[in-house]
């Protein structure tokens, strides 16, 4: 329910989007709280589901990480117990960072990471060929990253 979320909510969704090693006083400082009401607010919208975690980011390239390649995957069947053991396997592979279920010619959307290309060319035929379903698998590299860090819209003008 975005409509609930007053000034104060966006304000503290924006700088723990920004920052989520902000302490309950340094965010208290940043949206004219105390520190109390502050803290309350942060848990209210963790437990109402709009904060759903905290996690770092970290450096693809800095960890080795050469290719980063987006997948499309046609399956050969559309059953729903076909699509739930593919989506259950997807989940099991850590070179897999993102996954979409996707509308148009196929169906689901990939990002993937690997070492270099030769790397990305024995994860498709050892892993993506040899997952639940799968009848085509087509793959685009990515030349740089123009805009890498997914931060949610929260200003009013947007929810």
């Amino acid at each position: 329910m975005p409509s609930s979320l007053d000034r104060t909510d966006r304000a503290l969704l924006a700088a723990l989007q920004d920052n989520a090693r902000l302490t309950v006083s340094e965010l208290a400082d940043q949206v004219a709280l105390t520190t109390s009401p502050c803290w309350r607010r942060v848990k209210l919208l963790e437990d109402n589901g709009y904060i759903t975690g905290y996690q770092a980011i970290l450096s693809p390239k800095s960890l080795g990480f050469g290719v980063t390649a987006f997948v499309s995957i046609m399956m050969d069947s559309h059953t729903k117990e076909m699509a739930l053991a593919f989506e259950r396997r997807l989940m099991e592979i850590p070179e897999i960072v993102a996954c979409h279920n996707i509308s148009g010619r196929y169906d689901f959307l990939l990002e993937i990471l690997a070492r270099d290309l030769e790397s990305f060319g024995e994860f498709t035929r050892e892993v993506l060929q040899r997952l639940p379903g799968v009848k085509e698998i087509y793959s685009s590299f990515s030349y740089k990253a123009v805009k890498e860090r997914r931060v949610i819209p929260v200003s009013e003008k947007h929810i």
